[in-house]
């Protein structure tokens, strides 16, 4: 076998054939060229395991600040939507380094394994309740009745929302997903619209926590502003980043794991039978779909990848999901193996920009499917095919999932 690298080739992630088989598309890059140019978006991409794990872990490869999709527009537009990339250049994660760091120490005073347990009872109360609205039905559709009120509730817990708004922040996730994404002028002009209506209530509850602090996010964020670590500006920017990250994620997680199991009926039966073997369950449902497949790096310096040297700028995304179906890894990795013993997937990343939330979703999705599974003993999809959405460059969530009980 040669030691030269692979020849770099250019892939088209826009093609059919990979919204038709995402999976298989990625392993025939893999196998075929672990470096590939994606000359649309101006970027390579990263596959195997052991190269996204090596950037993951280089401090050469800054983390990207999503406010990269508005430079594709024009003068004139990128001049309106300046409220909407002054916002994401502040977020956690797409700052330089060392905020990055900063807004980290901070919100690691927040989450603890004491809040997620603080949590969990108030978790276990909200998917009761959310079923006891469609108990007497026998249906409902998954995704808005509970994949996505359910980590709704919790983060509006977590900045301190009342009840009543609730409703309304799930409104706003959906509004701003498209800056995630590769949105569209006027997506991205509604999702401005809907992030400045958040930042505005959110500082009315800042002014109300300076006052008089609670045990959430906002209330450590104003202490860290006595303290001079942070700014307002900053703080409810990033309360936004916690919206979109601990919701939108964690919903997909719930619905995109429930459609593995119906699935693998095999393993529905096993949980059914064992809840307790839901923790390994969760972490295959990572592995397999997770809710971010795909994260972005620039190289802040040349950097050799996959035996290629990358200059100072390079844009670079890890295939996450191709990482974690690396066959020098996972052992038949295309499986749904709920008992996996050796399942060290990168679904929430690694190192210094693993995910804050990681725990806490963790524990949303185990006792939401845990109580599902028990109070549904008969669960049943209602759909002959999943509702997949595509999600720009790469990756999927369901618009709907319609089950009967």
């Amino acid at each position: 076998m040669s030691d030269q690298p692979a020849t770099v080739r250019e892939y088209d992630l826009f093609a059919p054939e990979v919204t038709a088989d995402l999976n298989g598309f990625l392993h025939r890059v893999r196998a075929e060229s672990p470096l590939a140019r994606l000359p649309q978006l101006d970027a390579y991409m990263l596959t195997r395991y052991a190269d996204v794990k090596a950037a993951l872990r280089d401090r050469r490869m800054d983390s990207s600040n999503m406010a990269r999709v508005l430079q594709r527009l024009t003068p004139a537009e990128q001049e309106e939507l300046a409220p909407v990339r002054r916002s994401i250049e502040m977020w956690m994660g797409h700052t330089v380094p060392a905020d990055h760091v900063r807004f980290q120490q901070l919100l690691k005073r927040y989450f603890t394994p004491a809040m997620v347990d603080r949590l969990r009872p108030r978790v276990r109360e909200f998917t009761h309740e959310l079923l006891d609205a469609v108990a007497t039905k026998g249906e409902m559709d998954v995704v808005s009745d509970l994949a996505y009120p359910l980590p709704a509730n919790v983060i509006a817990e977590l900045l301190g929302m009342p009840v009543s708004d609730r409703e309304q922040l799930q409104a706003w996730s959906r509004d701003i997903l498209p800056v995630f994404g590769n949105g569209d002028v006027a997506q991205l002009r509604h999702a401005q619209r809907s992030m400045l209506e958040m930042h505005d209530y959110l500082r009315l509850i800042a002014a109300e926590r300076r006052k008089a602090p609670r045990e959430d996010v906002l209330s450590t964020f104003m202490a860290a502003e006595a303290e001079g670590l942070v700014s307002e500006d900053e703080a409810v920017a990033n309360c936004v980043l916690l919206l979109f990250a601990g919701h939108e994620t964690t919903a997909n997680l719930i619905a995109n794991g429930l459609v593995l199991l119906f699935d693998n009926p095999g393993s529905l039966a096993r949980l059914r039978a064992d809840p307790d073997v839901m923790p390994q369950a969760v972490e295959e449902m990572l592995r397999c779909d997770g809710p971010a497949g795909v994260i972005g790096r620039v190289a802040t310096e040349p950097v050799e990848v996959a035996g290629h040297t990358l200059p100072t700028g390079t844009y670079l995304y890890l295939a996450l999901l191709a990482a974690n179906r690396d066959p020098e890894v996972f052992a038949n990795p295309d499986a749904f193996d709920i008992t996996r013993e050796q399942n060290r997937h990168f679904s929430f990343g690694m190192g210094t920009y693993y995910c804050l939330g990681a725990a806490l979703a963790r524990m949303e999705t185990d006792e939401c499917l845990r109580i599902l599974l028990d109070r549904c003993p008969d669960l049943r999809p209602a759909y002959r095919t999943p509702d997949w959405q595509p999600t720009p460059p790469f990756g999927h969530r369901l618009g709907s999932l319609p089950v009967i009980f």
